[in-house]
């Protein structure tokens, strides 16, 4: 080959190497911008503005973000309740909303599957404002590549269970004007258990883990993956506990819960002494391997009174004493739930228990509901104060996290369900949720 042959050859090269460079480059700034147009919020880290005295859109899946489930506010009318989402990965989310800016606001703040974030945020005046800060924990089905939690067809319908991030404002007179979002790099609490447990996605139902959620503050995230109808089994048998070692470190907290469903189960072995034990077990080395730490917490008292209408009887067996034997054998702490909710339900009586529970009338929910296992929100308040009493009598490091605004509580001294106030969202379901 002469020379200028080679250099010819050369020349084409270096052509091509810069139109092809110059091509990608291109490329890319086009991709950039078109990721910049769709999604303005998202590129940056999970970090999110969003203006909301300002227009915002109707959530869809170009923009990422907006007005969810119901119509937008009104800006027109008298402020309703109204759901805000925005999509974002797995994981811990600081919010810090800002509240009030109309007269007589009173903003209830709730997240995901209605968990309770704040409460009651009054603002008299035009001009007043207040912020609540907080942390959500957001989660999908997906563990890996091949693996998903096997969620439930009613579960398809949850808040807590898809790829956004959803924030509830409740109240006499919501009013917002600001929400900042951003990953958060916090302990997680995760919860394990059954109906007693779970997100309730609809009133009137309600559980303690959706509860218990108001009394902690932005220094620790709770992830609940309790679902009704659940046994110790049934929990590890459709992925949840994968999904929680998916990302359980050290410094974390597993909360367990089961007995109600358990009790049901009739299989060879199966049982308080053997079987039930043997799941407990499973949970203590698997999540201990992951250096974190595990609570037990006994089950919660169904409200079944003896004859004399003043004592409850015991409708667990040998289940809550099972418990304990793993818990003294493996040096865990236990939160007796069954206990706590024994006083708390002989104290309130035989007719005002009625009032923690889902006892309505027909004209309430379109058919009469009496059910004697699940929470109503009241309910659930008060047992979430059990639990945060159980974790500060146990003097798990878990209690330097709780707002101060806590009080302490005792299930012999109950809140007055006739002064308990509730913002209802508009998501009702007369179905029992699985389980009893």
């Amino acid at each position: 080959m002469d020379y200028n042959t080679f250099s010819y050859l050369c020349n084409i090269k270096t052509n091509l190497r810069n139109q092809t460079k110059d091509k990608l480059q291109i490329m890319m700034k086009k991709t950039l911008l078109t990721l910049m147009a769709l999604t303005p919020a998202m590129l940056w880290a999970q970090t999110f503005d969003f203006d909301l005295t300002k227009p915002q859109p109707v959530y869809n899946e170009r923009d990422g973000y907006g007005y969810d489930l119901l119509p937008a506010p009104d800006k027109g009318k008298a402020a309703e309740p109204f759901y805000f989402s925005v999509r974002v990965d797995d994981g811990n989310y600081l919010v810090r909303v800002v509240v009030g800016g109309k007269k007589n606001a009173n903003t209830t703040v709730r997240a995901e599957g209605r968990r309770l974030m704040a409460e009651h945020i009054v603002t008299a005046k035009a001009k007043d404002t207040k912020e609540v800060t907080f942390v959500v924990n957001k989660r999908s089905p997906q563990i890996d590549d091949r693996t998903r939690v096997k969620i439930k067809e009613r579960e398809k319908d949850y808040l807590a269970w898809d790829d956004k991030l959803t924030l509830e404002f409740n109240g006499p007179m919501p009013a917002v004007k600001s929400i900042h979002i951003e990953k958060a790099d916090v302990p997680t609490v995760y919860l394990c258990g059954n109906s007693t447990v779970v997100d309730q996605n609809y009133e009137p139902w309600a559980s303690w883990g959706q509860m218990i959620t108001r009394w902690f503050g932005p220094r620790v995230a709770v992830s609940n993956h309790a679902e009704s109808g659940l046994t110790a089994r049934t929990f590890i048998a459709s992925n949840r506990l994968d999904k929680i070692l998916s990302t359980l470190k050290r410094g974390d907290y597993v909360f367990v819960e089961f007995g109600h469903n358990d009790e049901k189960e009739k299989r060879p072995g199966d049982g308080a002494w053997y079987h039930y034990q043997y799941q407990l077990k499973i949970f203590v080395d698997q999540v201990r391997a992951k250096g974190a730490d595990i609570v037990f917490c006994t089950p919660t008292q169904r409200r079944m009174f003896a004859d004399d209408k003043k004592t409850l009887r015991n409708t667990h067996g040998d289940f809550p004493a099972a418990m304990c034997e793993v818990a003294e054998r493996e040096h865990v702490p236990v939160v007796d739930l069954n206990a706590m909710t024994k006083t708390l339900f002989e104290t309130l009586g035989f007719e005002d228990s009625k009032r923690a529970l889902v006892h309505y009338p027909k004209e309430a929910y379109g058919r009469e509901l009496s059910d004697n296992t699940h929470f109503n929100p009241y309910g659930a308040y008060e047992v979430a104060k059990c639990v945060v009493m159980g974790i500060k009598a146990l003097n798990l490091p878990l209690a330097q996290y709780l707002r101060p605004e806590w009080q302490d509580f005792d299930p012999a001294h109950p809140d007055d369900w006739k002064t308990f106030m509730w913002a209802p969202s508009r998501m009702t379901e007369n179905t029992k949720p699985d389980g009893n």
